[in-house]
């Protein structure tokens, strides 16, 4: 018993060069070419000197750079007043820089991360606080007398096993 196989040969398509690829090659340059420019911009942002602290509330947390040239408020790369629209969560980020009477001294960057709207902005207060307290000691004392620099410790009770939310027991009937 003998068996045979048969092998077909596969044709490879021709390789042309067109004119996608060349247009391929210079996206290619232009795209390097603005590496070299992020590169540049994030080497004269490591030159400019800032102060980093970490602001928290309930699960939500913030990395805030205060920097001393310029100003603005910046939270997750976008304008603070864009990412909290309400007036009172702006009023809330502003506080400890109004009560150091500093609003259009520093500019601020922060990342947010976890909690809803509210507990955002008190982490990023929280956050500025201790910055200013880096860039200044001096600061310390009224910034604790307003209560931007305790970290406010209620955070949602856990759940516990018989009952539906964390105190609320089911309707109790007697049959």
């Amino acid at each position: 018993m003998t068996t045979t196989i048969k092998i077909k040969a596969v044709k490879k398509p021709a390789v042309r060069k067109t004119k996608t690829e060349s247009v391929e090659e210079k996206e290619t340059a232009v795209e390097t070419a603005g590496v070299a420019d992020a590169a540049e911009k994030a080497k004269n942002q490591k030159s400019e000197k800032f102060y980093e602290a970490v602001g928290r509330r309930k699960t939500a947390s913030a990395r805030v750079r205060l920097y001393t040239k310029g100003n603005g408020y910046t939270v997750n790369a976008k304008d603070f007043k864009e990412y909290f629209p309400l007036v009172s969560l702006q009023r809330i980020i502003e506080a400890p820089l109004r009560k150091m009477k500093s609003l259009e001294r520093f500019r601020i960057e922060a990342k947010v991360a976890g909690g809803g709207a509210r507990a955002q902005a008190e982490a990023v207060r929280h956050g500025i606080g201790r910055a200013l307290i880096v860039f200044n000691a001096d600061f310390r004392k009224r910034l604790k007398r307003a209560g931007y620099l305790k970290r406010d410790p209620r955070q949602k009770e856990r759940r516990k096993y018989g009952l539906k939310k964390a105190r609320k027991a089911p309707r109790w009937s007697k049959r």
